[in-house]
């Protein structure tokens, strides 16, 4: 029939309407006390101890109803104790189905027993009254409402409609009417008051996710009325105002919170004019404070109707990181230099500017740009390890921007190459005044982490005339300024002229062209013997490419072969010298090797081991009579690699060779750690033996060091009889490798030389030996 209060409302609301019955306890007595008093006064009139019986009920039923509310108000009932509750509406109802019970009666017994006109009046208002009060009081709890207008409705029914007369029978259905009317009243207030109810719940759970949502957002938040006053704000927004202007804000015109941290200088005025005019202008937009504390704020102002909307967040980290972002797009992270992206925007743009004013009054102006390179700078990080790598392109970072000041533009391009532009008042004295500064401030030492050494760098210049270059052209002229720097043998400057154009085209042809002719085998090989000192007779070859172009005539290894390890294909060639020697080594007397030199490169990119043991597969030849030769730049560069596979070649009884020993560092630390069977002493330890004694006991002297660690010594570049004669009688020199004995010769040439040495006696081989040679040359 009806939904029961407590499952229709939430508990705190069904408790809420439980507390509200017992609330009006002097209210429900006077009305139980003026009830008995009417009663009592009808049975006076009447004569009727009934009615006066009635009155004495209305009593013992307010005083009962009292001592229940009473007790009501002694229990503490939790908000959402909806089981307790629940009792105290049974208890509720039981003392209203009581009181009602005896209005009914009341109305039945007036109308069918006293039948008078006063106790039937007194009866009928009495009772509509209470109706009346029923649905306005009660309504909430709709079991108690239907309760007590059912019992009280049925009293007036049997009454009115039972009394004989025909008025009051029409008068009880029109009465009847009424009371379901009444009902229908409490229904519609109940479902009013629950409507309310849910729409407060609702609300005020709206209130608090919006409240919770402003307070734990991130970013602060505040409102301004149609009249630009602070209206709302969460507490993020408290924060950034506390920064603006400190004190109570709330409530405040938002223009005179910005114009005072505008003048207490919070703000910056033209930020401050900025975010008002965004404001103002209702257009809504983004503003950026920066606050005198270093911080940064975004504004969001948005606006709808009368309302504005500024919505505030902290961006600091953002800029910060945005910065560090920028800061990494343009300056190099170790050095503190711009980086090649910041110098390429700067020049190109200085360049521009040139060029626009190539007939202006500027006309001739002219600018430089140098290219430093830090010679041999591989070797520091080898031997002193990368951390003191760093330090020296630091401290070399340094060293330039101090020598050359703000007038030029020091930029780091990458691993140890650094550039300089200048532009405005340069002359042409400053192409070479520049560089030697630059070269006078690395002559000084440098001291890193307790190690004390020198550092030279290389440097090559090129002139800017009127703009008609791009920085492409300008830095390939200065690349190959440095390269020529550097050939002539570092530590020096070289201003870039047309022949280095010239040779660099030139060196563009062989670039490409080379890659051609290894593909299609178009290389030769030739091979230098090498004797030994006592027999007289050829022990092995060295094995040496050579290349004869169609156009350009023979190029010189001196030349290609640095061009080959640039462009990678030096492995290639390698490959084919090694396969190739040692075929041809096949063909020789069992004691004679070949020797074949291995390059850093190959150390770095190719497989050694794999391609010797192609090799000696192929050929079939046995591994000692193969030798490897490097270089001690070769070792130095690619120490990890080379030693261990240098070591797993000597293993397999290959020869080791120490090449050029002298024009590189010397170092004693690696003819002890790598496997060496050979020291191969460079022909500059040779050429003035016979004029200069003091080169002649260096040569005895490296001699003795390899024979100390049981080396093979080999003295390169032996040319004539008075150095051999030197050779023999002043050092413990094994071997000799020179145009004394022969120049490179092709593979069939090399062979004949081979037996003929081999079938003659020593003083005639030397003799026939050194006549061919003469008639070669």
């Amino acid at each position: 029939m009806f939904e029961p209060a407590y499952k229709s409302l939430p508990p705190v609301d069904y408790v809420s309407m439980i507390r509200s019955l017992y609330a009006d306890r002097r209210v429900m007595m006077l009305g139980a006390l003026s009830s008995a008093l009417v009663a009592g006064v009808a049975g006076f009139e009447a004569n009727s101890w009934v009615l006066i019986g009635v009155a004495i009920g209305f009593a013992l039923v307010g005083i009962a109803r009292d001592v229940d509310m009473r007790a009501f108000e002694r229990t503490a009932i939790a908000d959402d104790d909806v089981a307790t509750a629940l009792s105290w509406e049974l208890r509720s109802t039981i003392g209203a189905a009581a009181i009602a019970a005896l209005y009914a009666f009341w109305m039945a017994y007036s109308f069918l027993v006293v039948n008078t006109p006063f106790a039937e009046l007194s009866s009928l208002s009495v009772t509509v009254s209470v109706l009346v009060g029923v649905a306005g009081r009660n309504f909430a709890i709709d079991r108690l409402v239907t309760t007590q207008v059912a019992i009280m409705s049925l009293g007036m029914a049997i009454g009115m409609l039972f009394d004989g007369t025909f008025h009051t029978a029409m008068l009880s259905v029109v009465l009847i009417a009424f009371v379901i009317s009444l009902r229908k009243v409490s229904a519609n207030i109940r479902a009013i008051l629950l409507r309310a109810v849910h729409g407060r719940i609702e609300a005020t759970r709206l209130a608090s996710e919006l409240d919770t949502a402003l307070e734990t957002m991130q970013h602060g938040l505040c409102m301004l009325d149609e009249n630009g006053l602070i209206a709302v704000a969460n507490d993020r927004a408290e924060v950034v105002f506390s920064n603006f202007v400190p004190g109570d804000w709330s409530g405040r015109p938002f223009a005179a919170v910005v114009a005072a941290a505008a003048q207490r200088g919070t703000i910056p005025q033209r930020s401050a004019s900025q975010l008002m005019d965004t404001v103002v202008g209702g257009d809504g937009g983004k503003v950026v404070l920066k606050l005198s504390n270093g911080e940064f704020c975004e504004v969001t102002v948005s606006s709808r109707l009368d309302k504005t909307v500024l919505l505030f967040e902290d961006i600091t980290e953002r800029v910060k990181a945005e910065e560090r972002i920028n800061y990494m797009a343009h300056y190099d992270t170790l050095t503190g230099l711009p980086n090649r992206a910041y110098f390429t925007e700067q020049v190109e743009a200085d360049l521009e500017r040139r060029r626009r004013g190539k007939h202006g009054k500027h006309a001739g102006d002219m600018a430089m740009l140098m290219i430093v390179d830090i010679d041999d700078f591989k070797h520091v990080n080898d031997t002193m390890g990368h951390l003191i790598g760093d330090r020296v392109l630091v401290e070399t970072s340094e060293r330039l921007t101090r020598v050359l000041g703000k007038d030029s533009l020091v930029a780091r391009l990458g691993g140890d190459e650094y550039v300089v532009y200048r532009s405005g008042g340069v002359q042409l004295s400053d192409t070479v005044s520049d560089p030697e500064a630059i070269l006078g401030g690395f002559r000084g030492p440098f001291e890193v982490e307790g190690e004390v050494f020198s550092v030279n760098v290389s440097i090559g210049v090129v002139t800017v005339i009127e703009g008609t270059d791009d920085l492409d052209a300008l830095m390939t002229k200065a690349d190959l300024a440095l390269y020529k720097a550097k050939a002539l043998g570092k530590g020096r400057s070289q201003v870039f002229h047309d022949e280095m154009d010239t040779d660099y085209r030139y060196r563009q042809r062989l670039k490409a062209e080379l890659k051609q002719t290894v593909a299609d085998g178009g290389l030769s090989l030739v091979f230098q013997p090498i004797v030994d000192l006592q027999s007289r007779r050829v022990v092995s070859c060295e094995a040496l490419a050579r290349w004869h172009h169609p156009e350009l005539g023979s190029i010189p290894p001196s030349l290609f072969i640095p061009i080959a390890e640039e462009t990678g294909l030096i492995s290639d060639i390698s490959r084919w010298v090694l396969a190739t020697a040692a075929a041809e080594c096949r063909n020789w007397p069992d004691e004679v090797s070949v020797s074949v030199n291995i390059s850093a490169r190959d150390f770095r990119n190719a497989d050694v081991a794999g391609m010797v043991k192609d090799a000696l597969t192929s050929s079939g030849l046995a591994p000692q009579r193969l030798e490897i030769e490097v270089t001690e730049t070769a070792v130095i560069e690619e120490r990890a690699a080379a030693t261990k596979i240098l070591a797993r070649l000597a293993k397999q009884g290959i020869g080791i060779a120490l090449d050029d020993f002298g024009t590189g560092y010397s170092s004693l630390s690696y003819l002890q750690a790598l496997p060496f069977s050979k020291l191969k002493i460079d022909r500059s330890f040779v050429m003035d033996i016979a004029v200069n004694p003091r080169s002649l006991k260096l040569l005895s002297n490296v001699a003795q060091l390899g024979k100390d660690i049981n080396l093979t010594v080999t003295a390169e570049g032996v040319e004539t009889e008075e150095q051999l004669a030197l050779i023999a009688e002043h050092s413990k020199v094994d071997q000799i490798q020179g145009y004394l004995f022969g120049v490179p010769l092709p593979r069939r040439e090399v062979a004949e030389l081979i037996a003929r040495m081999a079938s003659r006696p020593t003083i005639e081989r030397m003799l026939t030996v050194t006549s061919a040679n003469r008639k070669r040359g």
